[in-house]
């Protein structure tokens, strides 16, 4: 028998024809996780009660008011690829739904379940009405955004006249857009109604949840963000949120960004909601506690597994019971759909800079002529192929997104509408701009360039490549391909390349562009004189009270996040390897750092960290590593002592690092590790290392060759100087022979043996010469493992015969 209203408890996920996905998904995680359902002992997850309007309630509202031939009529005349058409169409059906009465008959059914709902929770009960599709939130149609939300009803007529309103939005312009995008047909579709108890979250804080990175799809990370109050906010896209990112494996918090928060939706004394201003209290903290984090993430790890798919989720916390609940949960529907058999890889090519810096959503390059549309009412001036420029988008910009070629917005986050849509519709976007309005100009080609993790906009058509790569025929090679990498914003989109680990992350990029602050800056913080100076750093440094934790806690993210996107694969962490000069560049540098001659040949990698003034910052920086290895759970971060001049240097080193507890004293002594502490190489750079290898294997565990600095400190040539730049060349046979004497000697003491510098990739022969000589793993940069693979197959099958 048909039923109009059903309870929460009495839907489950097969019912998504009825109720749709939203309320489908809610009656499922009701009925079978939350705390009542699930055994005892096991805590289950909190969600809030409610009931559904199911599409048979939708099709009798249609028939007993005889709508269905008024409707035929109305779409017969649609063009769907006319922005006008749709506009006219979408106009007349809200129209004839508007003037339209819910029949008292169901009104008083809809009485009924409401007061009984109101006798659960108390008379002050205030619901949140939301629409629920039939083909709402499939897995190949999400729906985000496409009906009207009525949230902070706080009365019965309140609540018919929000149903009513629901109903109306079934025929929205972006709703008939999606349709056709979907082809789903008009007039066959169904609307569901959601009447759920409103949790207090203006009282407190509210969110989305995704169980997997959106950008790139990376699956071992819960990704979580957060405002102030009621979540309407964050798709809206005006406000920056908190994020956090959980690695699954550890359940262990590896990133936190503070966002912006400046403005909240509370609830309003008349019902509905009404926008404020938060405090400078609430926008220098974050709006979610550690522990609470950490429930969200196991949520939505039990969501996942539950459905057995990536699932987003919106979360809200009760500031009145200071509980946290889940209130809805879909299918992620943009990176679960993609092959992971292909890795694709854009790039462009230009030395121009930017004219435009923001957030990429996608990986993708995109071109066109810009059009500035500053409000709805212009979209019907967008054309097919133009690139969309507006200050932000809500669902009524879809029929223009649609039928563009990338997106560029001064406002917004990663969950804005902006950018679940891009990701969607599979077009890059460039979010959070700030300025794009104004920088661009309508009529003037633009190519939006999302492929290095950053978005970027530049004018004009610049030229770019894309590489697509079954990654199932690749391969597979008896030497390691291993990479190279530095930013942590692309360790999740490389770590899908067909590698054996990372052979050199780096520290500096995670040093100069996250932190930016030279470490002693940091660590002397309350001694400086300068005011001025002292304000920049406290602003820079969040309002972090302990500065020293700071730079620990961001450190520690930064390498955390190469760690998790490679795990359980090996990452050899180079420790921190700037000169003199590169210090000095930083926020105070000038004031820590000496000016050298030649800082090349200076103050720099093992005799930084032993040196009586620079000790502090080498004592945080392993204060950091630990923390990544320790708490984080990340035991596959081994380390790599950079420009270490002497055996004595070394030992120094691994004293130091067993002083501040990364490494054991047995290691120090060069005695057999516990597997719970990290392997620790040396790179080896220097002549003195090739000469007595043998001397430096009775400290480090294995070796690195860095064949950049081997070669300008054999060949006596400064690297950086152009003027010399001819004779700078790796394939020089004093480099070769060294390289050779080198994987001998260190094969003779049982170590390994990789190399990372730029030899492989860029010196002809070279890869071969490596393969005759024994190396056992080659690390390269991402855009040139795919290749290096090829060749290291095609020497090593050459070899063979």
């Amino acid at each position: 028998m048909k039923k109009s209203i059903i309870w929460f408890k009495d839907i489950s996920i097969k019912d998504v024809g009825l109720v749709g996905g939203k309320n489908a998904s809610l009656g499922e995680m009701f009925s079978k996780l939350s705390g009542k359902s699930l055994p005892a002992g096991r805590q289950g997850i909190n969600i809030p009660d409610g009931f559904a309007l199911t599409t048979d309630f939708y099709w009798r509202f249609i028939k007993e008011n005889k709508l269905n031939d008024k409707l035929k009529k109305i779409f017969s005349d649609l063009k769907p690829k006319s922005i006008a058409s749709l506009q006219k169409t979408g106009k007349a059906a809200r129209a004839l739904f508007a003037k339209t009465a819910i029949p008292a008959a169901m009104e008083k059914e809809i009485s009924k379940a409401y007061k009984l709902l109101c006798q659960k929770y108390g008379q002050n009960c205030r619901v949140a009405v939301r629409t629920s599709g039939v083909a709402e939130d499939s897995p190949t149609t999400s729906f985000a955004g496409q009906f009207e939300t009525f949230l902070n009803i706080k009365d019965e007529k309140k609540l018919f006249w929000a149903i009513k309103q629901s109903l109306v939005s079934t025929f929205t312009d972006r709703a008939i857009a999606y349709r056709e995008e979907n082809k789903i047909p008009q007039l066959k579709f169904a609307l569901s109604v959601g009447v759920q108890k409103m949790v207090r979250s203006d009282l407190a804080s509210s969110g989305i949840i995704f169980t997997i990175d959106t950008e790139t799809g990376f699956p071992n990370a819960v990704v979580i963000n957060g405002i102030w109050g009621v979540g309407e906010m964050i798709v809206k896209g005006r406000i920056t949120p908190d994020e956090f990112q959980v690695f699954k494996p550890t359940q262990a918090i590896i990133v936190k960004n503070l966002g912006t928060k400046t403005k909240k939706l509370i609830f309003s004394k008349a019902g509905g909601l009404k926008e404020v201003s938060t405090s400078r209290s609430e926008q220098e903290k974050f709006c979610l506690k550690d522990e609470e984090i950490l429930t969200l993430a196991k949520w939505a790890i039990l969501i996942e597994k539950h459905y057995s798919r990536p699932q987003d989720i919106e979360w809200a916390k009760d500031g009145r019971s200071g509980k946290l609940f889940i209130v809805q949960s879909r299918p992620e529907t943009v990176q679960a759909a993609r092959s992971q058999n292909y890795f694709e890889e854009y790039e462009i090519k230009t030395r121009q800079k930017p004219v435009l810096k923001g957030i990429a959503i996608g990986s993708k390059i995109g071109q066109g002529k810009a059009k500035i549309i500053k409000n709805t009412a212009e979209i019907n001036r967008f054309k097919q192929g133009e690139v969309l420029v507006t200050k932000m988008t809500d669902p009524d910009w879809l029929p223009a997104m649609r039928i563009a070629s990338a997106l560029v917005t001064d406002e917004g986050g990663r969950t804005s509408h902006a950018a679940i849509i891009s990701r969607e519709l599979g077009i890059p976007a460039v979010v959070g701009t700030k300025t794009g309005t104004k920088a661009l100009e309508t009529g003037k080609e633009a190519t939006i360039d999302c492929s290095s993790g950053e978005g970027r906009v530049f004018k004009g058509k610049i030229p770019f490549s894309l590489k697509r790569i079954n990654l199932g025929k690749l391969p597979k090679t008896k030497t390691k391909i291993m990479v190279n990498i530095g930013a942590p914003e692309i360790a999740y989109k490389t770590s899908f390349l067909p590698c054996s680990g990372v052979g050199l992350a780096r520290t500096e990029f995670i040093l100069t562009e996250k932190i930016g602050i030279h470490p002693l800056a940091i660590y002397y913080f309350n001694d400086l004189k300068d005011k001025g100076l002292k304000l920049k750093i406290d602003r820079l440094t969040f309002g972090y009270k302990d500065k020293k934790q700071f730079f620990v806690d961001e450190l520690a993210e930064g390498i955390s996040q190469i760690a998790a996107a490679f795990w359980p694969r090996p990452v050899i962490l180079r420790l921190s390897d700037l000169k003199s000069n590169e210090y000095r560049s930083l926020i105070a540098g000038e004031i820590f750092e000496p000016e050298e001659e030649n800082p090349m040949m200076g103050l720099r990698g093992a005799s930084r960290y032993y040196n009586e003034k620079f000790q502090p910052a080498f004592k945080m920086e392993c204060q950091a590593i630990k923390k990544a290895r320790d708490e984080f759970g990340l035991k596959n971060i081994w380390l790599m002592v950079p420009f270490c001049r002497t055996p004595e240097e070394g030992k120094k080193v691994l004293t130091l690092m067993t002083k501040y507890d990364l490494i054991s004293e047995n290691q120090r002594l060069g005695q057999r590790q516990s597997v719970d502490r990290p392997k620790v190489y040396m790179m080896a750079e220097i002549p003195s290392n090739v000469i007595l290898v043998d001397q430096f294997s009775k400290t480090f565990d294995n070796y690195s060759i860095g064949s950049n600095d081997l070669t300008q400190l054999l060949l006596g040539v400064d690297r950086d100087n152009a003027k010399l730049s001819q004779i700078f060349d790796e394939s020089n046979e004093a480099v070769k022979r060294a390289v050779k004497e080198f994987i001998k000697k260190a094969h003779w003491d049982g170590k390994k043996v990789s190399i990372c510098g730029e030899a492989p990739a860029s010196v002809p022969g070279f890869v071969e010469f490596l393969i005759k000589c024994g190396i056992d793993s080659i690390s390269v940069n991402s855009d040139s493992v795919i290749k290096t693979i090829l060749l290291v197959d095609k020497i090593e099958k050459k070899l063979k015969k």
